[in-house]
């Protein structure tokens, strides 16, 4: 073997585990993403909940710009949030997404196909007045809690 075929066959394997590491790297920053998709929900979710509930007062302003924001993120694509290796097999208990998840596509877009919806309707009512928002906020809640019930465990 020559020197230019054994240097090009450590070139070869050195790129591979270069792959590896940047495919891995990009799986956990995939979960990453998308576990953080879900705490700017739950943030969102908690101004115009808090408001719904009486436990802040209603401000039209912030009530329009959390709806809005939200619409935003349910709306974006997470395509790539989702890559392979990325599942509850692989990473155990680093995520809260059931195995069911992967398997029954188109179920869980339409999951999101709804969520979609529901917090397009918020939008159109959350900075209207403070029983606009509250009547609002169930279609969302109730998207959310399917999504949940089929696709995430427990902790």
């Amino acid at each position: 073997m020559t020197f230019r075929t054994k240097l090009g066959a450590v070139a070869v394997i050195l790129s591979t585990g270069f792959a590896g590491a940047a495919m891995a790297q990009d799986v956990g920053k995939a979960v990453e993403a998308r576990q953080s998709l879900m705490q700017l929900y739950a943030h969102y979710l908690g101004t115009l909940g808090g408001m719904a509930k009486g436990d802040m007062d209603y401000d039209a302003a912030k009530a329009q710009a959390a709806a809005d924001s939200l619409l935003a993120m349910m709306t974006a694509d997470q395509s790539n949030m989702w890559p392979q290796g990325s599942d509850t097999e692989a990473l155990g208990d680093k995520t809260a997404a059931l195995p069911a998840i992967w398997t029954t596509y188109p179920a869980i877009a339409d999951k999101g196909k709804a969520a979609a919806e529901a917090a397009a309707a918020l939008a159109s009512a959350a900075g209207t007045d403070l029983a606009s928002l509250q009547a609002a906020m169930g279609g969302v809640g109730a998207s959310c809690g399917a999504c949940h019930k089929d696709f995430r465990q427990k902790r």
